[in-house]
């Protein structure tokens, strides 16, 4: 190597050093970007989540915190009399035996009914994956109709069903030899309650633990036929156990929508005497804040029962994964 040489290499040397800066700096660029990506993404969801479910929830609090008082018919000026309380709408609604009564109704139903409809959504979606190609699609849509219908109407559909003097149902059981048939019967509404519930709600979890289904590996079935294992074996011990994560979240599901439990019983009460205003704990808040005019006992009701439903989702979830905890270390 000459002497001449030198500053020519010397030259590639300071312009491969900048160009190895301006790279850094492009990746610490590209990284600050992709940084910023997720939080322009998350951004309106954001806004929204804060604006229709983080400040009713704080607004409700606040309502739980004050009672208004009405002097005469609350149209003057001073007629009304808003007063800080603290917890004491709270110490109303958990003396109140009513609160408690549609609480364990609630709780009853949740126990019978969602295990009831997880089993049918698992079923219905072990045999709509064994199904043939072409019913497959016809099949999942059967299914999944009635998640269609809003949960007013159907309960509606269902109420002229129920009703002895229009129900063809009723009309067949009595021709049969069962006379005495009443779905709306003091200790039969609920599990027509379960009914109409039952029939809205299997085929969305369906769809859900059908997914599950969908992204396990077909090898793996395959393995398993080849091994000499039965449709049912291969259902039972590898199927059922990779889609155990799906079934856990219809299972939270459930329970969160058994707990708000609405809309059905208070159709109903246009038809039957046998559903009282305080028949869930939703229906309780319903009759406090628009037929007893006090917001804020209802304000505390829902906060009970908001925090109720995540006690018991949230210990539904911990108790699921302790036990996969353990059955891992076994």
């Amino acid at each position: 190597m000459t002497t001449l040489d030198l500053p020519e290499r010397q030259g590639e040397s300071v312009g491969a050093g900048k160009g190895s800066v301006k790279r850094a700096k492009s990746r610490r660029g590209g990284s600050q970007g992709s940084r910023v990506a997720p939080i322009l993404f998350l951004t309106p969801f954001m806004i929204l989540f804060a604006i229709f479910f983080l400040l009713p929830i704080g607004y409700a609090i606040y309502q739980s915190l004050f009672h208004t008082e009405v002097s005469g018919l609350g149209l003057g000026p001073n007629s009304t009399v808003t007063k800080f309380v603290g917890l004491s709408n709270f110490s109303s609604v958990l003396s109140d035996h009513s609160f408690f009564s549609g609480l364990g109704r609630v709780v009853l139903f949740g126990i019978v009914q969602v295990p009831t409809m997880l089993l049918l959504a698992t079923v219905l979606a072990l045999l709509l994956d064994s199904a043939s190609t072409r019913l497959k699609r016809f099949f999942r849509l059967s299914f999944f109709l009635p998640y269609g219908v809003p949960g007013v109407i159907a309960a509606i559909l269902w109420s002229f069903l129920y009703l002895p003097g229009l129900s063809p149902i009723v009309s067949v059981l009595k021709s049969v030899g069962f006379g005495n048939v009443n779905f709306l019967g003091i200790h039969s509404v609920l599990w027509s309650i379960a009914n109409i519930i039952t029939w809205e709600y299997t085929g969305y979890n369906m769809l859900i633990i059908y997914a599950g289904l969908q992204a396990i590996p077909q090898s793996l079935f395959e393995a398993a036929r080849i091994d000499g294992a039965s449709e049912l074996m291969v259902a039972l011990r590898i199927k059922l156990p990779l889609i155990f994560s799906s079934i856990v979240l219809t299972a939270v599901f459930s329970i969160i929508g058994t707990l708000q439990l609405f809309s059905e019983p208070q159709v109903l009460r246009a038809v039957t005497t046998n559903i009282s205003s305080s028949f869930t704990p939703n229906l309780l808040a319903y009759t406090k804040a628009f037929v007893e005019n006090d917001p804020n006992m209802a304000a505390a009701v829902a906060v009970i029962l908001a925090l109720g439903t995540f006690i018991l989702s949230f210990g539904f979830l911990k108790i699921v994964q302790r036990r996969a905890f353990s059955e891992v270390e076994l």
